[in-house]
């Protein structure tokens, strides 16, 4: 297919994962039923109301896109067979044909127009997949089984995009209700399984969609329980009251990998965990040694340099992170797209972070308050205290401040903060989303820096991921976007920590494809 890119994700190197379990014998496991368990509760069916991990997850049982992904992130065919580009910027797509919805009604090019057209008009949505159809200036319905999207000039994202929102029948009628499909009415898609019943934080119930046009699914029905807790998940698995859970709690990975009647199965994931820096000139929780008032000392790179290197990466993957983490320099995980392979880890070197301290004209150091969530990343609030401590070693007095990451983000979204702790999920197959997002100088009207809230800004920056972003050529566009990664790095424009794994575990007898994309869907679990 030649419209497929050369390699979008992890295409440059075997998927990084590992299936680890003892040889004791597997019991026959039923297929009549999976009982699984995710950390992570899914806050609607309506595929097109939150852009969150946890609704699309669902989503994919239910709906699909008209580009799939593999568990590595490769776009792969879904409801288009194929997709090529007619001009610099026209795309075609060809769709299946004999694809039905769930209530029989067949799909066709119709439903991907009402589909996105629905999407801007979504109410309420806390996070909106506007971002994903944005680019589409118009749509040529060619035929029942071929479409046309327009943009307004080069965008080679396109196919990307369109693994990120999933299709809905026309025949929902105008202004569809989220509501209606929390309840099932609406909840009509042409994926491998049906919704029965959803139970809001606790359980979503599925049964197999014996007319699914792909590969079927191994279980005739899936109870997709909710449970927040990681003891309680933990113990769910191990008194067999669930077969399958997801985001293992670090805690108890080492105890559980020795346990024979469980297995682990795990793959380092596309999401990059961070630091941002203020970069205003004055910010509201900076302070000098005796808690004087000073200029933002960290508009000075070689402070950055020193905060960047005081910072002992390896120590906190490994007893912070139970080595569910890999050190890293950049947003992309080893072997995926964009990745730059001569950008290794900031190397940890307590005495040159003085040096440049003392350089910067602070040898006594400044004091600063640093900020993060305590209930959204991997061990986040572990992680952020043990950052304070390393800061604090080399003279730089700081305050760990955590609490829940929706109060984090209402902070940082109004910059009452001077150094926040996040994290990036990597969901179009290269890292130009992070880069324009978080890198990229502020200016909403072009979409820029929706999420840059340090001020940090650069013009060669902004100018060769512009050049990037009109680049229809994989390999050329890559380049480019490694250029400007390294232009970033080198401005400490932010303090990347570590890429964290995915890790899931499960009872003897099955087994598991698992994804680094973070989805926990049951089509990848079978019987061993």
């Amino acid at each position: 297919m030649p419209a497929i890119p050369r390699r979008l994700i992890l295409g440059a190197a075997p998927a990084l994962l590992t299936l680890r379990g003892h040889p004791a014998q597997a019991q026959p496991v039923s297929t009549a039923t999976l009982n699984l368990a995710v950390s992570a509760p899914p806050s609607s069916v309506d595929p097109h109301y939150y852009t969150l991990t946890p609704n699309n997850a669902l989503a994919q049982h239910i709906f699909d896109c008209l580009v799939h992904r593999d568990a590595n992130g490769r776009l792969i065919p879904g409801l288009a067979e194929s997709w090529r580009l007619v001009d610099d910027t026209t795309w075609e797509f060809q769709l299946r044909r004999d694809v039905k919805f769930h209530n029989g009604e067949p799909f066709t090019a119709e439903d991907v127009v009402y589909t996105v057209n629905r999407i801007p008009k979504v109410v309420n949505s806390p996070g909106s997949f506007v971002v994903f159809t944005k680019a589409i200036q118009s749509m040529q319905v060619v035929d029942p089984h071929r479409i046309r999207m327009k943009t307004a000039g080069v965008y080679p994202l396109l196919p990307a995009d369109t693994s990120q929102f999933t299709i809905i029948p026309r025949s929902l009628g105008e202004a569809p209700n989220t509501g209606d499909f929390n309840n099932g009415k609406n909840a009509i898609g042409t994926g491998p399984y049906r919704l029965i019943a959803f139970r809001s934080g606790d359980v979503v119930e599925l049964e197999r969609n014996e007319s699914y046009w792909g590969e079927k699914p191994a279980w005739q029905k899936v109870n997709y329980r909710i449970i927040a807790n990681d003891g309680a998940r933990t113990a769910a698995l191990q008194a067999g009251d669930v077969a399958f859970i997801d985001a293992v709690p670090t805690a108890d990975l080492a105890r559980l990998r020795t346990e024979s009647r469980l297995r682990i199965s795990e793959i380092t994931s596309l999401r990059s965990v961070y630091l941002r820096t203020d970069f205003r000139p004055e910010s509201p929780y900076v302070t000098g040694p005796n808690n004087e008032p000073i200029r933002n000392p960290m508009t000075d790179l070689r402070v950055r340099q020193a905060l960047t290197t005081a910072i002992n990466r390896p120590a906190i993957a490994d007893r912070i992170m139970a080595g569910a983490a890999l050190p890293t320099a950049q947003f992309m995980p080893p072997g995926a797209y964009g990745y730059v392979p001569d950008l290794p880890p900031t190397p940890f070197d307590a005495e040159k972070a003085r040096k440049l301290l003392q350089e910067a004209g602070l040898p006594n150091g400044f004091s600063l308050t640093l900020l993060a969530s305590n209930d959204r990343y991997v061990n986040d609030a572990g992680v952020a205290q043990s950052i304070g401590q390393m800061w604090t070693r080399i003279g730089v007095k700081t305050k760990v401040d955590t609490m829940p990451f929706s109060v984090v983000a209402q902070r940082v979204a109004r910059l009452d903060n001077s150094v926040s702790l996040g994290g990036w999920a990597n969901s179009n197959g290269e890292p130009s989303s992070g880069l324009r997002g978080l890198l990229g100088t502020r200016d909403m009207e072009k979409g820029w820096g929706t999420v840059n809230r340090t001020g940090y800004s650069n013009p060669r920056y902004d100018q060769v991921l512009e050049q990037a972003m009109a680049t229809n050529d994989d390999a050329a566009r890559e380049k480019l976007m490694q250029d400007a990664t390294k232009i970033a790095a080198a401005d400490v424009a932010w303090i990347p920590l570590h890429v964290q794994k995915n890790i899931w575990a499960m009872r003897q007898g099955y087994t598991h494809t698992p994804r680094a994309d973070e989805m926990t869907l049951a089509m990848d679990v079978r019987p061993a």
